[in-house]
């Protein structure tokens, strides 16, 4: 026998501002066109003023506890990848904490920007393989309209603000791949990278700072990493891609979507999108579209999802697991 850390319920959030491609057209050099071409984003949402991260990850893990058929009190920790929390502390998740109501367990965040839900499932499933909980809420919170420099037209156009929520329990398994649960996880970072993707301030330094790109070192190193990743954590369960049904990605780019899938040979129909929507909503692009396509019906269970990600750092990884 084996614990593995399977799914039990799903939900998300989205602010109720969308913002389609052409507002920015009022005070930006660029078009509607020229943002769908480049990354397949044709609206997001924005947080309204006073709308927070915790705010948001809240609605979320609500929605996720009512899929699951569960209470505050049921979930043992909480875990938030966010890389905008409300405060520098305390973290968003004890906040998340204190409005669900939880009285007992702990509630702790995880930075690693748009690679963060990834490594957000990689730790509960830790939690829950080491017997240090048994549920576990896995978040993916962020309100990027607040990072973002509005007069930069290479970025501003491509991120928004939602949040998406697991809860993960543990359940005896036989240990092979016919489990469900998560069945494997590869987890990469490279600190030479740090200067295509990052944000120009911080607690430390003495300000707020503002997001910035190298958008095509950021392209050309995310189709790679993704593929190789995904590739990893399938080949350490004997499995390739022929054996998905379902990549869940994270959603930056359409074009890296595009070619992350046909470098693991997986035809675009088994692809989760939710890019065109939602635009970069960072760590919580991957947990909203797993909760998109399980209420649409396309996820089911006994299926293999692959959910995959690349954030600054350079921090990227991968996990599989059976739905």
């Amino acid at each position: 026998m084996r614990l593995r850390a399977v799914v039990r319920g799903t939900g998300h959030y989205l602010p109720d501002r969308i913002v389609e491609n052409s507002e920015f057209e009022k005070t930006l050099d660029t078009s509607d066109e020229w943002i769908r071409s480049r990354s397949g984003i044709e609206r997001r949402h924005f947080a309204a003023p006073g709308e927070n991260t915790s705010d948001l990850a809240t609605a979320a893990a609500r929605a996720a506890l009512a899929d699951a058929g569960m209470e505050a009190d049921d979930i043992d920790a909480i875990v938030v990848a966010t890389s905008t929390p409300d405060l520098t502390f305390p973290s968003a998740a004890t906040m998340v904490q204190a409005r669900l109501g939880m009285t007992r367990g702990f509630a702790y965040d995880i930075q690693a920007v748009c690679a963060g839900f990834v490594f957000a499932l990689a730790n509960a499933n830790a939690l829950i393989l080491s017997g240090q909980a048994r549920r576990v809420l896995v978040i993916g919170a962020e309100t990027f309209s607040r990072i973002l420099d509005m007069e930069d037209r290479a970025t501003c156009v491509l991120f928004g603000d939602g949040a998406g929520a697991l809860v993960l329990e543990a359940e005896d398994g036989t240990g092979d791949v016919a489990d469900r649960g998560i069945l494997s996880v590869d987890l990469q970072s490279d600190g030479r990278f740090r200067d295509i993707l990052y944000v120009d301030g911080g607690p430390s330094v003495g300000r707020t700072g503002k997001l910035r790109m190298h958008g095509k070192e950021v392209f050309r190193h995310a189709v790679e990493k993704l593929a190789d990743t995904a590739h990893r954590a399938l080949a350490a369960i004997g499995m390739d891609g022929a054996d998905v049904d379902w990549i869940v990605p994270h959603q930056a780019n359409v074009r890296i979507i595009r070619g992350t899938a046909k470098r693991m040979d997986v035809p675009m129909e088994r692809v989760i999108l939710t890019v065109q929507d939602h635009g970069n909503t960072s760590a919580a692009s991957i947990p909203l579209a797993l909760s998109v396509g399980k209420a649409d019906g396309r996820i089911k269970p006994g299926q293999i999802v692959v959910a995959e990600a690349i954030g600054g750092g350079l921090a990227w990884g991968s996990v599989v697991l059976r739905w």
